[in-house]
């Protein structure tokens, strides 16, 4: 496997205030990685410095090799990564299908397109012309989604796709996030829910306080020995 993304000793925050401290981490080729921690310990700004939203101070960010420093939010899909930020993000006014298609709108090449992401969520086309902020948290996750995916990522990200759901919704997401990565997509999973992580991911890292603090592979990983660090 080739590496896809790698941060290498990262430094980054929000102006002056530094969030992250010497950060190394990487995903593979077709891996499923899991990045997990309390609240407020640097799980999304991981994500916002690759996006270029927090300010990288020192380190390197790289994805496929190359220097990170030019994908922004809104360059990232045609880059090959397709991110599901925390909150959905869905754009009010416009319907389900409209939504899927802004994903489209990179025209990256590869197999999703409306038809394939409405066999894996067939409610989205049940409700294609419903308003998509008129969906259910579980609906509106699953549009996230799919959205994501229309852009064919080589690299899917998702932050904290289980917030706010329901157990049983939880567990139809870590089904598909099984599939996606089954089919080839990398999958970058910042997530507190223990059990989801150690349905879906292979290897983990542990953030606190900005930093790895613990990491390794989830094979017969005891629950115990990583909760004391993500538990409330």
């Amino acid at each position: 496997m080739s590496e896809l993304l790698a941060f290498t000793t990262v430094e980054s925050g929000y102006g002056e205030a530094r969030v992250l401290h010497g950060v190394t981490i990487a995903v593979q080729e077709g891996e499923r990685v899991a990045v997990m921690g309390r609240n407020g310990v640097g799980k999304t700004t991981l994500v916002n410095t690759f996006l270029g939203v927090a300010r990288l101070r020192s380190g390197s960010v790289a994805f496929r090799g190359h220097p990170a420093g030019t994908i922004h939010h809104f360059t990232a899909a045609r880059e090959g990564i397709s991110v599901v930020l925390q909150g959905r993000r869905i754009i009010p006014n416009l319907s389900v299908r409209e939504n899927l298609e802004l994903g489209a709108a990179v025209a990256r090449p590869g197999p999703w397109d409306l038809d394939k992401v409405y066999a894996l969520f067939p409610i989205l086309k049940e409700r294609a012309e419903t308003p998509g902020t008129a969906l259910s948290g579980g609906q509106q996750q699953m549009l996230a989604i799919g959205r994501a995916l229309m852009a064919n990522p080589a690299l899917l990200v998702l932050d904290e796709p289980s917030e706010g759901l329901a157990p049983v919704i939880v567990d139809e997401l870590a089904a598909v996030f099984n599939r996606l990565a089954d089919a080839g997509t990398s999958l970058l999973i910042i997530e507190q829910n223990i059990g989801l992580v150690q349905r879906v991911a292979r290897r983990y890292y542990v953030l606190a306080k900005g930093a790895v603090v613990d990491q390794g592979d989830l094979a017969g990983l005891s629950i115990e020995n990583i909760q004391r660090h993500v538990a409330v």
